[in-house]
């Protein structure tokens, strides 16, 4: 016997601004409890006021999101995966560390400390941290994959090497 594939579309719901993320969450909660064929829910950080679910239907969207706190409307029509694909590409971690912010280190001998980023090699995907928790200041140059973004940088420190 073969398995037959449903085609799913993604369909766009209005919500409060700023409460997507528990608007998606409460959708999630819902799709487990009834087993709804809902494959996917975004509530991209970017755009706000906007949950995007994909499934079979419109039919499977109003009964996933009826009753639920935040939900405005649903968007009348189907959305494009073109309209939100800007949506679905991460953004590499360098991108978002300066020299200045505040890291935790989250992998090696030193994870769970916290540091401060004193310089970043784009090129090299890495960043010189001084961890703050050290008796005595120790430049350590390790992965920007494995520091997580604690506190942005106060002030215009924000600059980056190229080599």
């Amino acid at each position: 016997m073969t398995e037959q594939k449903k085609v799913t579309s993604i369909y766009a719901v209005r919500t409060t601004a700023g409460r997507e993320r528990a608007v998606a969450d409460s959708i999630w909660t819902k799709v487990k409890a009834n087993d709804l064929p809902i494959v996917a829910i975004l509530a991209p950080e970017t755009l706000r006021g906007y949950v995007f679910i994909e499934t079979t239907g419109p039919h499977v969207v109003e009964d996933a999101t009826s009753g639920i706190k935040h939900i405005k409307s649903r968007v009348p029509g189907v959305v494009g995966v073109s309209e939100i694909e800007k949506y679905l590409v991460s953004k590499p971690v360098i991108e978002e560390l300066h020299v200045g912010d505040t890291v935790e280190v989250t992998g090696g001998p030193f994870k769970g400390m916290k540091a401060k980023i004193v310089r970043v090699d784009i090129v090299k995907q890495d960043v010189t941290i001084e961890l703050l928790e050290a008796t005595f200041t120790l430049p350590i140059t390790v992965h920007a994959d494995y520091v997580k973004l604690i506190e942005k940088a106060k002030g215009g420190e924000a600059s980056k090497e190229a080599t």
